[in-house]
């Protein structure tokens, strides 16, 4: 699996790598100020890729004595890091743009290049993104889906530009170049936020999502049968690695290996439904005191 990851690390590496040196030097040509800034986001796209290849590298590793949870979580800072570099490359671009609008220089030259490598490069970040986000549900990569995140909002802002350019050679309004700028900034932030939300959150060790939860409760509901109840139900998520912990209602005058395997058992349930899930349930007797718990509280797994 982490191979895996890293070999959809690397490939995002090389895309981005020549998209920038495609994207700055065709912007520099045509003194465009939108296409400039594309090559801004790939740029911040390729550090990106570089972060995301390393976390993925370092998350697999395993948990040794100074990290007994492993090394998940740098996958979130990664994605945390990807997400504040996202928002620096969309104040460039925004000072860039509000700058050329305030002096006033639109002259934008070989506009048809510049829409050649706006179209090469949607084209380009859309296969690759949707590479990347396949590996990252399969693999369950913050790191790799924050890639992936970041590379297709690549897609729509190149297409934005794209359209500015087509509309700018069909117009002669060279002023649209910087408004399209400014859009690519927005539609940046945008994407900054969304990142930061997905990331930053499970550093603070925040709750499994809601759909997660029920496939929890329904293993529960579904073998309430076999034990009196349970409380204290705890779960968190370190990088792709889901940490689950319960306690466990039993009969009091249960055994303790009836009682094991039953922790065992409803462990095992849960990580077949949730993959890369580490679940822990602690035993506990009931408090009733009644005459008869052998023979009806007494349970066999």
């Amino acid at each position: 699996m982490t191979n895996q990851k890293i070999q959809a690390a690397k490939l995002s590496i090389l895309s981005n790598l020549a998209l920038v040196i495609m994207k700055l030097t065709v912007g520099i040509m045509m003194h465009s100020v939108s296409v400039i800034s594309e090559a801004v986001h790939s740029g911040i796209d390729l550090v990106a890729s570089g972060i995301a290849y390393v976390s993925v590298s370092l998350s697999g590793q395993p948990a040794d004595e100074k990290h007994h949870y492993g090394h998940g979580k740098i996958e979130n800072v990664a994605g945390t890091i990807e997400a504040l570099l996202i928002l620096c490359a969309a104040v460039f671009i925004s000072y860039e743009a509000v700058m050329k609008l305030i002096h006033g220089h639109y002259a934008v030259e070989k506009i048809g290049i510049g829409t050649a490598v706006m179209g090469i490069s949607a084209l380009s970040n859309w296969f690759v993104s949707a590479h990347l986000m396949k590996v990252a549900k399969k693999t369950d990569s913050v790191a790799l889906e924050a890639d992936a995140l970041h590379l297709r909002t690549d897609v729509y802002t190149s297409l934005g530009v794209f359209a500015g350019l087509i509309a700018m050679k069909l117009t002669g309004l060279a002023i649209l170049d910087p408004l399209v700028a400014l859009g690519v900034a927005v539609l940046i932030i945008k994407a900054a936020w969304e990142l930061t939300q997905s990331a930053f959150h499970n550093i603070l060790d925040i709750k499994l999502p809601e759909e997660d939860e029920a496939i929890i409760l329904e293993v529960l509901e579904q073998n309430a049968f076999r034990f009196k109840g349970y409380h204290k139900l705890r779960n968190r998520k370190s990088g792709h690695i889901r940490y689950i912990d319960l306690h466990l209602v039993v009969p009091k005058l249960s055994t303790v290996y009836d009682g094991h395997e039953l922790s065992h058992m409803i462990a095992d349930l849960i990580e077949a439904k949730l993959p890369h899930s580490h679940v822990l349930v602690h035993i506990e007797p009931c408090d009733e005191t009644c005459t008869d718990c052998r023979m009806r509280c007494t349970f066999k797994v």
